[in-house]
């Protein structure tokens, strides 16, 4: 796929043409408080026809590597405004590369005297931009950087991915998004119990899975979940989310995230998303969620591709009427009734009963006061 910037005047002035769009993961690390200038680089870099997985605040290095083993990005950008970048990126520098990922570019941005843009860079930093560098440039040095990756050896990541090596997981993963992998390769059979997770936009499917995937873990289990974004019809680029919602600042390895745009797939997926389950599943996991994009009435796909379906609801999302109609209603093992922390919960649920009966579980569940998820688990464990 060619992805080029369709409007560079109105996005950042850099076209960019490549098979795949690069992909950078940005992180908050420490305690600086607010992240509004990342988001409007993360916006800016979606425009400009890259995908961009944003992990949030108050990151740590420990957990902002991990997360970029796991997402096989191209590049790592860091945000720091606290004056710490000759303690920070150090440390950051030893966790990839002792997790063998230290092929990745680190980019910094931040508050960073000029005096110290050589040290860093002797120490293995790529590029420093400060504030008031342009998009362009930054978007430009990206691309870059992202053009340097080279295409993995997949017979040797494959004997990697048999011995349970994370890392070879998400290289093969890449492959697959990528159009990489040799075409008589086949993932191992698999024991996972695949769960797909859908419903419309703001529902909190990505905040339910991360407490849920906790629950699990904390029960003993390997869970991974694939959580697919919507690409832009007009860059082909994606502001990737979700991982936001389920990260911690402590890495888990009982705990996979792999994020994908959606290519302009259909039902809420991606093109490739089964090969991905596959190979996903064959790696061992007990459980895999799959969380489709912010899902309409008819977008029914991941009905396809797992053994369950839940779908997120939240207060005042309907009436009896429209819960009644057909599509993304009738694919549903179980409701999840979200946010029940809001006003009209209660009645939506009544509602809810009301149109689609008892035969199947309807849970009210607040991720923000953890009421509700112990329950799901448990009922995912007899299905």
């Amino acid at each position: 796929m060619v992805v080029t910037t369709q409007n560079p005047e109105e996005a950042t002035g850099v076209s960019i043409t490549t098979k795949q769009p690069p992909r950078i993961l940005l992180a908050k690390i420490g305690l600086d408080g607010h992240d509004r200038g990342v988001k409007v680089l993360a916006r800016s870099f979606r425009d400009a026809g890259i995908e961009v997985i944003y992990t949030g605040l108050w990151q740590t290095c420990e957990s902002t590597v991990h997360a970029a083993l796991q997402e096989d990005v191209d590049v790592i950008g860091v945000s720091l405004l606290s004056a710490a970048h000759m303690t920070v990126m150090p440390e950051l520098l030893r966790y990839r590369n002792e997790l063998g990922i230290d092929h990745i570019p680190v980019v910094l941005g931040g508050i960073v005297p000029d005096a110290d843009h050589p040290k860093l860079k002797e120490m293995g930093i790529a590029s420093v931009f400060n504030p008031g560098s342009s998009v362009d440039v930054i978007v430009k040095k990206i691309c870059e950087l992202a053009a340097t990756r080279k295409t993995a050896d997949y017979d040797s990541v494959q004997d990697e991915y048999n011995k349970g090596n994370a890392l070879a997981l998400s290289q093969l993963l890449t492959g697959v998004q990528r159009g990489e992998l040799p075409d008589n390769w086949k993932a191992p059979t698999g024991k996972a119990k695949i769960v797909g997770v859908t419903g419309a936009p703001g529902v909190g499917k990505s905040s339910f899975i991360g407490k849920l995937a906790q629950i699990l873990c904390d029960q003993g289990k390997q869970v991974a979940v694939i959580a697919i974004d919507p690409s832009s019809p007009i860059t082909g680029g994606a502001l990737l989310g979700d991982r936001l919602r389920m990260m911690s600042t402590k890495a888990d390895s009982r705990f996979f995230v792999r994020s994908f745009s959606s290519g302009g797939g259909p039902g809420g997926l991606a093109p490739f998303a089964r090969e991905a389950i596959d190979i996903v599943n064959g790696f061992g996991f007990d459980y895999i969620l799959v969380e489709t994009v912010g899902a309409g009435q008819a977008d029914v796909g991941i009905r396809e591709l797992t053994d369950l379906t839940l779908l997120l609801l939240m207060p005042d999302s309907g009436d009896a009427v429209q819960f009644s109609k057909a599509g993304i209603m009738e694919i549903a093992g179980s409701f999840v009734l979200n946010k029940c922390d809001l006003h009209g919960a209660d009645a939506t649920e009544a509602q809810l009963l009301s149109a689609v009966g008892t035969d199947r579980p309807i849970w009210k569940v607040s991720t923000i006061r953890d009421e509700g998820l112990e329950d799901v688990a448990k009922w995912l464990a007899t299905q």
